[in-house]
C-alpha cells in the first residue's frame, strides 16, 4: 500500500505567510531608525532664525578675492589664521600641527611643531611671543624655547574648543571658547543644536588665572580689541552678529550689539590700522534649504548622518570678508562668490596695505592689495 503524500503548499499561501513577516521586519527597522534618530540623538536642537537682509547686501558683489596672490601654496595645510610680529614676520597655524612663518626675505620656515590638527587662532604679544588657541589643549604660548600651556581649565572645568584670541598691551589675553559641549570636529552638531554653549575668557598672566567674562554665547568665535583697548568685540557665528564688551569707562563689563544681520556667520575678526574691523564671513545656509535650520526633525536627521551637514552649512562654496567701521556700519565687502580661487575664508588681517586671508579649505594664504580695491 503506497503511503499517501500531502500536496505541496501553493505559492499563494506561502506569499500570504511572508507578508506579515516582511511587514514586521520593515516596521522593526523603521522603529529602530526612528529611535536612533530622535531618542538617541546627539543633539537637543532649537530653531535657528536666519537674519533678514542687512545693509551689507546693498554693497555690490565683487570677485576681488579671486585676484589674490597665493602665499606658501602647497606647503600650508588649511591655514586658519594669520598674525604678524613686530619684525614683520608672518605666522600661521596649520591643520598638520605646525606653526609656520614667512620671513621678510620671502622664505617659509616650519618653525614649531605642536602636533594634532586642532590649531586655530594665533596672535602676538607686546613681548613678541606667539600665542595660539589649540581646540584640544587650550591656550598655548610658543617661543624659540618651546611650547607652554597657559590655560587648560577655567573654574575647574577643562577648556574645550579654544578658538580665537587677542593679546592686550597689559599682557592680558582674551580668547573665545566656541562650544563647551561639542569639539572642533563636531562643530556642525553645535550649529544644528543652535544653543549658546560658547564663552569669552580672560587669561591674566600676572596671576596665572583664567576667568569667564561672558557666558551663553552662540558659537563664540573671533575676538578683537578696539584701537584704544576700551572694548572687546566677540563674534557669535550662529547669530550672524558681533557683541561689544566694554573693558573701561561707565559701561565697563556691560555688553551691547556691535553689528548684527551680517551676510553670513562671522568667523575671525581683526582690528585694522584705521580702527575699523575686518571680519571673515561664513556661508551657513544654502538657497532653498533654509528650512534645515527651522525644522527640528531635519536637524535630528542630519545629526545622524554628519556628512549631510554640508547641506546646512555649504562653507566651501564661496569666500567673503567685510570691513566694519568702529560704529558698526559695514563699509566694504570682498568676495569670491563661487569659490573659484578661495572658499571658507576664516580670517582677514590688514598689514602694509594688503589683506592676508586665512582659510580652512586652501593650501595657501591669500594676499589681496587694498589700494587697488
Amino acid at each position: 500500500m503506497t503511503p499517501s503524500s500531502n500536496p505541496p503548499p501553493t505559492t499563494g499561501s506561502s506569499s500570504k505567510r511572508c507578508v506579515p513577516v516582511c511587514s514586521g521586519i520593515v516596521l522593526s527597522c523603521l522603529l529602530a531608525f526612528t529611535l536612533q534618530i530622535f531618542f538617541f540623538s546627539r543633539i537637543s536642537p532649537d530653531l535657528l532664525l536666519l537674519p533678514p537682509a542687512s545693509s551689507a547686501s546693498l554693497i555690490p558683489t565683487t570677485s576681488d578675492i579671486q585676484s589674490v596672490t597665493r602665499l606658501g601654496e602647497g606647503i600650508l595645510n588649511g591655514p586658519e589664521d594669520v598674525c604678524v610680529d613686530r619684525n614683520g614676520v608672518l605666522y600661521t597655524a596649520t591643520r598638520d600641527g605646525w606653526i609656520k612663518r614667512l620671513r621678510k626675505n620671502g622664505t617659509w620656515e616650519n618653525w614649531k611643531l605642536i602636533g594634532g590638527d586642532t590649531l586655530l587662532g594665533i596672535t602676538t604679544t607686546q613681548e613678541n611671543e606667539i600665542i595660539v588657541c589649540d581646540a584640544d589643549k587650550g591656550l598655548l604660548k610658543v617661543t624659540e624655547e618651546g611650547v607652554t600651556v597657559l590655560a587648560s581649565h577655567v573654574n575647574g572645568s577643562r577648556i574645550n574648543f579654544a578658538d580665537d584670541l587677542i593679546a592686550a598691551t597689559d599682557g592680558s589675553i582674551y580668547f573665545s571658547v566656541a562650544s563647551t559641549k561639542f569639539g572642533l570636529h563636531d562643530w556642525g552638531l553645535d550649529l544644528l543644536e543652535a544653543k549658546p554653549h560658547g564663552k569669552l575668557l580672560k587669561y591674566d598672566p600676572s596671576l596665572n588665572e583664567t576667568s569667564i567674562l561672558l557666558d551663553s554665547l552662540f558659537f563664540a568665535n573671533g575676538v578683537a580689541l578696539s584701537k584704544d583697548e576700551d572694548y572687546l568685540v566677540v563674534c557669535e557665528t550662529f547669530k550672524f552678529r558681533c557683541l561689544k564688551y566694554w573693558l573701561k569707562g561707565e559701561s565697563k563689563e556691560q555688553t551691547e550689539i556691535f553689528v548684527e544681520n551680517l551676510p553670513g556667520g562671522p568667523d575671525n575678526i581683526k582690528l585694522a590700522p584705521d580702527g575699523s574691523f575686518w571680519i571673515a564671513i561664513l556661508q551657513l545656509s544654502s538657497p532653498g534649504l533654509e528650512f534645515v535650520h527651522t525644522s527640528k526633525a531635519t536637524k535630528h536627521l542630519l545629526a545622524a548622518f554628519p556628512k549631510l551637514i554640508k547641506l546646512a552649512a555649504p562653507l566651501h562654496k564661496k569666500a567673503a570678508v567685510v570691513n566694519v567701521a568702529a560704529n558698526g556700519i559695514v563699509i566694504r565687502k570682498f568676495e569670491d562668490p563661487n569659490g573659484k580661487v578661495m572658499s571658507f575664508v576664516t580670517s582677514a588681517l590688514e598689514f602694509d596695505d594688503h589683506l592676508y586671508l586665512g582659510s580652512l579649505n586652501t593650501n595657501f594664504i591669500g594676499k589681496l592689495p587694498l589700494k587697488a580695491t
